[in-house]
């Protein structure tokens, strides 16, 4: 089959939580699966690096989807073109947007849908297309895969998709996490706080991170405990909305807190490695990258008991209510301050961590596709 893959996210060093899922799933799947031709679509040049075997080509599709405005015109009128352009025989989206006015059958990925729940999170004309548009997606598609039971449940609930057409395929962890030593755990402390203690969040900051609120009770803690924590926050900076702006205003201590911006895995599994714990408060998950990859170094995990998180981590969490700074900063203090409980959340999460392995994902993602292709009546 000639199978074209929507890969505009698969951007150099700025891979993003779709981002790498793309990039570890598609590097296994063409690679198993050489009596396919896939041809990876982008929407501006590529690097090569992302032609990841023989069987794969790259294609270009102008211009780059930097806007919603720009959503409408590359899906809408292009990407049908270049389909039938391209003899497509099937077409996969590991980020869940579709070609509505084309017929070539579709795999969608939906992560999830916190612009259902949480629509004033984002800028009006982003939700206003997300809202107006993935509806319409999930209808289309042929058949859709998520990455957690949560998902999968909320996707048919919201837009009445029968959950015998969604498939899960949970997420990976990459090769680079693993616990750290001692002695690289010296380093990391020193590397990002002059040898401090630290509590690490994770994620690129737009307001489901919720670190506002995360912000506040880091505050309490240091404020009401004499805690000698820091605070490093690792992410790109999306949306610093008033409650985030308000929050650092008010801070007593922001000379605790240390931004980093992105960071790529190497530096990012140092960042991690070496926290006391992962503070991974957000309010709306579909499945929570940093808190498998947190398991997987044994770093402890505090995070919200909201949507996906208790899926995923189990009993390797500490968990707290996301909407309560007061319950935030008793779950940071508890696992800051308890060897015990440290060492316990720590074997846990290793344990629960080889579940999560982008194999896996790759495989689960491959079964998807091959019943969307006996839905489809397509020759296998």
């Amino acid at each position: 089959m000639r199978i074209v893959v929507n890969t505009r996210l698969l951007l150099p060093d700025k891979l993003e939580g779709i981002g790498w899922f793309e990039h570890e799933v598609l590097q296994r799947i063409v690679a198993a699966h050489p009596e396919h031709h896939f041809i990876f679509l982008f929407d501006r040049p590529f690097d090569k690096r992302f032609i990841y075997a023989a069987n794969v080509e790259g294609a270009v599709l102008f211009p780059p989807t930097r806007h919603p405005l720009l959503y409408r015109l590359w899906f809408d009128w292009l990407l049908p073109r270049k389909l039938k352009a391209l003899k497509a025989d099937a077409f996969i989206s590991p980020d869940g947007y579709l070609a509505l006015h084309s017929t070539v059958p579709t795999l969608a990925v939906m992560h999830d849908l916190n612009f259902e729940h949480y629509p004033e999170d984002l800028p009006k004309a982003y939700r206003d297309y997300y809202r107006g548009y993935f509806p319409r997606f999930a209808r289309h598609a042929t058949r859709l895969a998520t990455v957690s039971e949560y998902s999968r449940r909320d996707i048919a609930n919201t837009y009445g998709v029968n959950e015998s057409r969604i498939d899960v395929v949970y997420n990976g962890v990459g090769a680079v996490f693993r616990p750290l030593t001692e002695e690289e755990r010296n380093a990391a402390t020193q590397e990002f706080t002059g040898g401090h203690p630290y509590l690490v969040c994770i994620g690129s900051l737009n307001p489901r991170k919720n670190i506002a609120r995360l912000l506040l009770a880091f505050d309490e803690l240091v404020e009401r405990h004499r805690s000698p924590m820091r605070l490093l926050v690792v992410g790109e900076r999306m949306w610093w909305d008033g409650r985030m702006e308000d929050a650092w205003e008010n801070m007593r201590h922001q000379d605790r807190v240390i931004f980093t911006g992105r960071l790529q895995q190497d530096r990012l599994h140092r960042a991690l490695g070496g926290a006391t714990a992962l503070a991974f408060v957000s309010y709306f998950e579909g499945f929570g990258i940093p808190v498998a990859e947190a398991m997987r170094c044994g770093v402890p995990v505090v995070a919200a008991e909201a949507t996906s998180l208790p899926e995923i981590a189990g009993d390797a969490a500490h968990y707290c209510d996301p909407f309560s700074v007061e319950d935030i900063t008793r779950a940071l203090y508890d696992v800051s301050t308890d060897p015990e409980l440290r060492a316990t959340l720590s074997a846990a999460g290793i344990e629960r961590s080889k579940r999560y392995t982008w194999d896996r994902s790759a495989e689960a993602l491959w079964v998807s596709f091959q019943r969307m292709a006996a839905d489809a009546g397509l020759h296998r």
